[in-house]
């Protein structure tokens, strides 16, 4: 039977994630990079108590129309709805203005793991490359290294972060095939390319599905073996990057 990782609906794709299910969000924050529909689709299954690791929490959809884009939902659509029970994130907040998920960690409603952004990055790929953890420098001697081992290499001190594990990796890229194989456009490469197998299940959203052959392999940029779901944006929304 030919692998053909397809699905006709966002619905459809999300259908299996469950209460309490930690999920990856790809993306840098922005609309452009971020796996919209997918998580409008998880925000119509109402999950509850999730975990979601990002790097942001989301500046919310009246920030983006301002701003000009058509379609305007981020990780805010999971905040707002209240199906975060922690977030794993490098910038969960604004400096200008006070998002929907600090007002909610205000209120003691939410739990927050803060994660230094490259440091998010390493565990994110500790896991996708199997291993138990790394050891990185950032954040030696601050509460950052508070209770988690340290080994003094060449005479510098690292900390030892362990890997990010998840449930589900939502995923934005611009072009796939049925077999899974990802290109993305511009700067929206970012955390999805990162977050793509990392997880036990990948499930991608993309602007167009080509035929197999179209994507050359010197542009594929995540293989299709680390990819689960794919299912396309429909024609009527922007396609962004």
């Amino acid at each position: 039977m030919p692998i053909n990782k397809i699905v006709a609906s966002f619905d459809e794709a999300v259908a299996d994630i469950q209460d309490g299910a930690t999920i990856m969000v790809g993306g840098f924050g922005t609309v452009a990079s971020t796996p919209s529909l997918l998580l409008e689709a998880v925000a119509r299954k109402g999950v509850k108590n999730i975990t979601t690791v990002s790097n942001t929490t989301g500046f919310g959809s009246d920030v983006w129309k301002i701003m000009g884009h058509k379609f305007a939902e981020d990780m805010d659509i999971l905040v707002r709805n209240g199906l975060i029970k922690k977030a794993i994130a490098s910038a969960p907040v604004s400096t200008i203005y006070e998002n929907n998920f600090e007002k909610l960690l205000r209120a003691g409603k939410v739990e927050l793991e803060m994660v230094p952004q490259g440091t998010l990055a390493e565990r994110v790929r500790a896991a996708k490359a199997g291993l138990g953890g790394v050891y990185i420098p950032v954040g030696t001697g601050t509460v950052v290294e508070e209770g988690k081992e340290t080994k003094i290499i060449d005479g510098k001190k690292y900390i030892l972060e362990l890997a990010i594990k998840a449930d589900f990796a939502l995923i934005k890229a611009h072009k796939a095939d049925r077999w899974g194989n990802l290109v993305y456009r511009g700067s929206s490469r970012t955390f999805n390319e990162t977050m793509a197998g990392a997880a036990k299940v990948t499930i991608v959203e993309v602007d167009e599905i080509v035929e197999l052959g179209e994507l050359g392999p010197e542009v594929i940029v995540t293989p299709g073996l680390y990819v689960d779901r794919v299912v396309a944006r429909p024609q009527e929304v922007e396609e962004e990057g």
